[in-house]
């Protein structure tokens, strides 16, 4: 075996020991603190056991455990690189003319590899767990089993066919049963948009592949108003659909995000966050590598030049930088002040620009 490669895997095996080590640190951590606020919010519920809590603390682990998990790079980066160079390690490496783009390759390698296995395999199992948290959630905590809501302004739905011809749903509120609409007004436009038909009823309710509207009146242009104790509306949605498109988009699998957004905006629905965080899940594997190169720019020089604390301290700001800046850019996206595509990128490419410019100052400059 060259030397090259019995030196990728020590650098390899260290910075997975690290990454690894840190990360369980920290969930464990955020894990107990979780509990404890669980424990807090349940205190006058009489549904809320110190058990069940332990359950809905568990399940909202694996989603918490991906939003620690960059930060675990970073840190654990910094800390095997800072222990490799304080032990000379990486000074033998360099003085045999090893750069350090070739001894930052193997921690690329592996947070690349641990970003695409966190999104399409460790995600759609997290999201599974976060949609039972969030359903405990909803039944003991605040005591409202449905997802259905009304706004301001009534339950709004859009559904559309293969022909381009939709129809719009507005309910003033929302009766007993899987999904019953009361006070129903059913708008019907062709695919230019213009108004064909109306329905102004007292209820409807969703069957099997279509909507049975109820005690109503039907208008038309140019022909006079028509009552009617019963009518169908073909539809494609299901109480489940409806149901779903209630849900956050992190109980949402990423494989499920592509063709559950299709449904949303065919049905009439906003989809700025589910959009947001599918893109933010695309470009999670890339901001794993940024946070090894922002990690490797306060580490690899620390031996040299001194100032240990000031350099860590550097890397946790960089860090919590990094966090607070993606959310304001995250709320900029979701109230569509910029494009969803451009909020999700922003943090990672941003990252990826910073720590290729210092490491490139610091090393080649």
């Amino acid at each position: 075996m060259s030397p090259w490669k019995t030196l990728s895997r020590y650098i390899a095996r260290q910075f997975l020991l690290w990454v690894v080590s840190i990360f369980l640190a920290m969930t464990s951590i955020v894990f107990l603190l979780d509990y404890i606020e669980l424990i807090r919010r349940g205190g006058v519920k009489t549904e809320a056991t110190l058990l069940t809590l332990l359950a809905m603390a568990a399940l909202k682990q694996p989603y918490m455990a991906q939003q620690i998990l960059p930060f675990a790079i970073l840190f654990g980066t910094m800390m095997a690189f800072w222990r490799m160079t304080r032990s000379n390690e990486l000074v033998v490496a360099r003085a045999a003319g090893i750069s350090v783009w070739q001894f930052l390759t193997p921690a690329v390698t592996c947070a690349l590899v641990i970003g695409v296995i966190a999104v399409t395999v460790f995600n759609p199992v997290a999201s599974v767990m976060q949609a039972g948290y969030e359903a405990l959630e909803n039944r003991i905590l605040r005591s409202n089993g449905d997802q259905l809501s009304l706004s301001h302004t009534g339950f709004w739905l859009r559904q559309s066919d293969d022909e381009g011809n939709h129809s719009v749903i507005h309910a003033e509120r929302l009766g007993s049963g899987d999904i019953a609409l009361e006070d129903v007004i059913v708008l019907f436009f062709n695919d230019d948009n213009r108004l064909r038909a109306r329905l102004d009823a007292r209820e409807a309710h969703l069957r099997d592949g279509y909507w049975s509207v109820r005690d109503g009146t039907r208008w038309a242009p140019d022909k006079p108003p028509e009552a009617f104790t019963e009518l169908t509306v073909p539809t494609n949605l299901t109480p489940r659909k409806i149901q779903e498109s209630f849900a956050s988009p992190e109980s949402m699998s990423f494989w499920e995000l592509p063709g559950f957004i299709k449904l949303l905006q065919e049905s009439g629905f906003a989809t700025q966050h589910h959009r947001l965080y599918y893109n933010a899940l695309l470009a999670r594997p890339f901001l794993f590598v940024a946070m090894v190169l922002i990690a490797a720019t306060f580490s690899l020089r620390m031996h040299r030049r001194g100032g240990t604390a000031l350099m860590i301290s550097g890397g946790i700001g960089a860090g919590f930088l990094l966090y607070f800046g993606s959310n304001v850019v995250f709320a900029l996206g979701l109230s569509s002040t910029i494009p969803v595509i451009l909020a999700a990128w922003t943090p990672t490419g941003v990252s990826w620009l910073l720590g290729a410019t210092l490491l490139l100052h610091l090393e080649d400059g």
